[in-house]
């Protein structure tokens, strides 16, 4: 009985042993000859023996760089909406600036003083006290009216250092540095100048007190007069080129005697310059003698094309006091923000006329502004 059992056992080990010489020899030849597959499926390959890859693989087919490949048989997903595209143009240097919004609003800041008959200021009074025509017409619509005491001044003083105020510079510059100290607030700025043939910047726009006085005391006079070349450059240099979030007030007080003997620009010109710089021009003139001469009625001209006065002291010594009435005005004016009817933006000079309903009351402002020219 032992043996026949020995005998089964082997039996059976040897068909097992057949069975899996079977399997492995039906496995060999699956993988010699592989089944169809369906048309546009990819299997993975078996891998190939080092070297043999590069020749084996199959090169893709070229496709449009703009266009990847999509796999294939892939369910063909929803189209996702893209954003409207525009031409590609090479950046320009604008384009590579910081962003910046650009309005164009049609708004005139316009600051004036008003006055009764024997020349004191009067203060208190209401838009409706006033008429306006800008340029003809009555404004679109009036925005706003103040009564301005403390609005932010950007003074600057021009000193004439030619030689034919030789004797009173001192004077000059002694009231000018009592000026400063009693007009500028925090908020406010001025800068310091002489002129003959040239301007001198002795300190450009600052708060600090110290800094102007030494710009002051550092002019020295001598030389011609070039007052329309001074006052066209003044303008144009330091006025023009303010860039102010706010409303401020652009003044210049001019002390001279009036006469030029050098300049190329005329005196249309400087005054010009000045209205389209937005600034009032106070003058304050060194001609002492008991008439007004050719030089005041230059200096009389400018303040009153501006909307600013020209002051005409007997003596020397009382060129402070003008001053001190050019302080007096700036902190007693009135502002008006309106919108102008018929704008246009064309460079072209517009009017203003703006008068008090009541007779008593004088009213005095620039008598016009330069419309901003189009945008290149």
């Amino acid at each position: 009985m032992r043996l026949l059992g020995r005998i089964v056992r082997v039996i059976e080990q040897f068909r097992t042993f057949r069975m899996v010489a079977l399997l492995a020899a039906f496995s060999v030849i699956v993988l010699a000859f592989p089944t169809p597959r369906a048309h546009g499926q990819t299997l993975p390959s078996a891998p190939l023996p080092q070297g043999q890859q590069q020749q084996q693989q199959p090169q893709p087919s070229p496709q449009p760089k703009a266009l990847p490949p999509a796999p294939a048989q892939a369910p063909a997903a929803p189209a996702k909406p893209t954003p409207p595209t525009t031409p590609a143009t090479a950046p320009t240097a604008q384009d590579l600036e910081a962003p910046t919004i650009k309005l164009n609003v049609n708004e005139v800041d316009l600051v004036f003083t008003v006055t009764d008959k024997k020349g004191h200021f009067v203060t208190g009074l209401k838009s409706t006290d006033f008429g306006l025509l800008d340029n003809g017409a009555k404004p679109e619509a009036l925005l706003h009216f103040y009564a301005q005491q403390d609005l932010p001044l950007r003074v600057g003083i021009m000193l004439d250092t030619s030689s034919s105020i030789r004797g009173r510079f001192q004077f000059e510059q002694d009231s000018a540095i009592t000026f400063l100290l009693q007009v500028l607030h925090r908020n406010d700025r001025a800068f310091v100048e002489g002129f003959d043939v040239q301007v001198d910047v002795a300190q450009g726009f600052t708060n600090n007190i110290d800094s102007l006085n030494q710009g002051v005391k550092k002019l020295r006079p001598g030389g011609g007069t070039a007052l329309f070349d001074a006052l066209y450059a003044t303008c144009k240099d330091q006025m023009l080129t303010l860039r102010e979030s706010g409303v401020v007030r652009k003044a210049l007080i001019l002390v001279s005697d009036g006469d030029d003997n050098y300049s190329h620009a005329l005196e249309s010109d400087a005054i010009k310059e000045c209205q389209r710089a937005e600034t009032i021009v106070y003058a304050i003139s060194t001609n002492v003698s008991p008439s007004k001469d050719k030089g005041d009625d230059v200096l009389q001209a400018i303040a009153e094309a501006t909307g600013g006065r020209a002051f005409y002291p007997t003596r020397i010594e009382d060129v402070g006091s003008s001053f001190n009435g050019i302080e007096e005005e700036l902190r007693s004016q009135y502002l008006l923000e309106y919108r102008p009817a018929n704008f246009k933006q064309d460079g072209a000079f517009r009017t203003i006329y703006l008068h008090a309903n009541d007779p008593k009351y004088h009213v005095r402002t620039h008598t016009g502004y330069f419309a901003p020219k189009p945008a290149e």
